[in-house]
């Protein structure tokens, strides 16, 4: 009790630190994203001003922090999460039922809010705070930074190259297809500001991301193929600049402007416009003709090559290896002995780490027990380890990043015949989860088309899941990317070589989580595509009511159980061994 006091009294000291601020620059208030620079999902500690200023450690979300109130906006997958970590200090508000144009012009006066334009894009900036009662200000300093003492240094560690052939294709043909993009568009500029698509374009990795190697850095590729690469310095070495022979400019990000301001008027430039920041925007429109749409290596990244697929596949079997004794572990010791959320946490992590080309975490581990299991992105620490009873059902949401591999998968376990009931629900899961694998592809499926069939048994009993289905999946990068997933609202078209998760749930606030995942490939045979599993790890037998699967259902589960056992069978011991045949029938 004695630290939660001591975190609520220090979140309100750095609160009245901002508020000082906001009377220094005339604002009404100030608004604070999760993201930094460069918009990636996972932000190192020093960059992670919305945690500094409220204690929230979700992925995403922003706050809106008022002379007199602050608000934190979050999507349905945070909001339990938001009110255990702020909610005493700030008013939770999901994001998908208010938007805070509509709270905050409720206010009587209009709200002048401050905002760093170098961590925002325009589009979701005037998304959730277009108004003609808002007037937002851009503040050229941080004020966050500005209050924050101690702030931790940032790391300087060198970029380092991935060989072409662990890849499948080469940095000089990547850059051709950008050329060719150019030129259809009648372009002369490309500005990459996502990380991650200079990571794939260039086969680049960094240390910048605590679950991804990410090299942080933005970029300009222009039509002669000129390749200006916008960061520190102190991040690049000699063999570096050599591999690349001088085909790339070094540009500090303090000397952007500059650089921007040596080029001809006549330049024109396209833009990305959700991760190009309304600094860029601003210094690009000042001078330039630009274009704003999406960078076109989403697209491209997405889909990957053969070289890609089979590294993926190998990675998941190495990881399959992990998750299916740390499975056999956990079921065959709960029974016997306490063992607690972080200590399955730390066992799984064990049995990835003997693996030699397992590197870390692709995210942090979600391992909840009973009532944590209903939080979505639950984080287990030592005030909310729960020991994991027989009774309750586990659940456990993890991945690795593999030499030249991403994984991500979720399973759910039970110790002890569960209630019927529970049976059931798993089962509209699970049956979900089959709807999708089974999916029949063409040419124009969309992830839209396909949530509705994975949401489908559930709602048949009137219940539903409050995040999307599936995600795009990097290779050797973001756990998470894009373009596609499958989600209520993606129309973004599945081609061969793309890979996305497949992921049902169902939580019940202060009961229990559910939730199956698998990552799946588009595949392409016979000029048919469909979905290929990469992930191999068993569902608990015990969860399921086989009485409510259909013969296709049954079949598949069978045929999948199968394949887990002929794949990993040669790497696990006997009683291991037994236990995953036993999953066959």
């Amino acid at each position: 009790m004695d630290e939660i006091i001591k975190k609520i009294k220090m979140i309100f000291k750095k609160l009245a630190l901002l508020r000082k601020q906001l009377v220094n620059h005339n604002l009404d208030g100030y608004i604070v994203p999760k993201n930094d620079e460069f918009f990636g999902e996972y932000v190192k500690e020093g960059n992670d001003r919305l945690k500094y200023i409220s204690g929230f450690t979700g992925s995403t979300g922003f706050s809106v922090i008022l002379r007199k109130k602050a608000y934190l906006f979050v999507d349905g997958r945070y909001t339990i999460q938001a009110n255990i970590e702020s909610g005493k200090i700030f008013t939770i508000v999901e994001i998908h039922k208010k938007k805070p144009n509509f709270i905050l012009t409720k206010f009587s006066k209009e709200l002048k809010l401050g905002f760093d334009p170098k961590i925002f894009n325009e589009t979701s900036l005037l998304y959730n705070f277009k108004s003609s009662k808002i007037k937002l200000v851009q503040i050229n300093k941080n004020l966050i930074d500005v209050i924050w003492n101690n702030k931790p240094k940032i790391n300087y560690k060198k970029f380092y190259i991935l060989n072409s052939k662990n890849v499948g294709q080469n940095y000089k043909d990547k850059i051709k297809l950008i050329n060719n993009f150019l030129k259809r568009k009648k372009i002369k500029n490309l500005l990459i500001t996502a990380p991650e698509n200079i990571a794939w374009l260039l086969n680049i990795r960094g240390y910048d991301s605590n679950f991804s190697p990410i090299p942080n850095c933005q970029a300009i590729i222009n039509y002669q193929k000129k390749i200006f690469l916008i960061v520190d310095k102190r991040k690049i070495n000699k063999k570096f600049i050599n591999y690349f022979n001088n085909s790339i400019r070094i540009i500090n990000p303090n000397t952007v402007k500059p650089y921007l301001n040596s080029l001809s008027k006549h330049e024109t430039f396209s833009i990305d416009k959700m991760t190009c920041s309304i600094f860029y925007k601003n210094e690009i429109k000042k001078r330039f003709r630009f274009y704003e749409t999406i960078d076109p290596i989403y697209f491209l990244k997405a889909k990957k090559n053969n070289v890609e697929i089979n590294n993926m596949i190998n990675s998941h079997k190495e990881d399959g290896v992990a998750l299916t004794k740390f499975l056999y572990w956990l079921k065959s010791n709960v029974i016997k002995r306490n063992i607690s959320e972080l200590d399955a946490q730390s066992k799984l992590e064990q049995f990835r780490k003997k693996n030699k080309n397992y590197i870390f975490s692709s995210f942090n581990t979600i391992a909840g027990t009973g009532p944590n299991g209903a939080i979505v992105h639950y984080r287990a620490t030592k005030k909310s380890n729960r020991i994991i009873k027989k009774k309750d059902i586990f659940l456990c949401d993890s991945g690795g990043q593999y030499k030249y591999g991403t994984t991500d998968v979720t399973r759910t376990v039970c110790f002890t015949k569960p209630e019927k009931k529970i049976k059931d629900i798993f089962t509209m899961v699970l049956k979900g989860h089959i709807g999708v694998a089974t999916f029949n592809l063409n040419k124009n499926t969309t992830g839209n088309k396909i949530d509705k069939v994975a949401r489908a048994p559930l709602k048949s009993k009137g219940k539903d899941y409050a995040h999307g289905t599936g995600h795009g999946v990097g290779h050797f990068l973001n756990v998470h990317e894009g373009p596609h997933s499958i989600s209520k609202f993606n129309k973004v078209k599945f081609s061969e070589g793309m890979i996305v998760s497949n992921e049902p749930g169902y939580y019940k606030k202060n009961k229990f989580g559910i939730r199956i995942e698998n990552l799946v490939y588009v595949k392409k045979l016979n000029n048919k595509i469909f979905f290929e599993n990469l992930t191999l790890a068993p569902i608990d037998k015990d969860l399921i009511n086989f009485d409510l699967l259909t013969k296709k259902e049954f079949n598949y589960l069978n045929d999948y159980n199968k394949k887990i056992y002929q794949s990993l069978n040669p790497y696990l011991k006997k009683k291991e061994k037994n236990w995953l045949k036993s999953f066959i029938n």
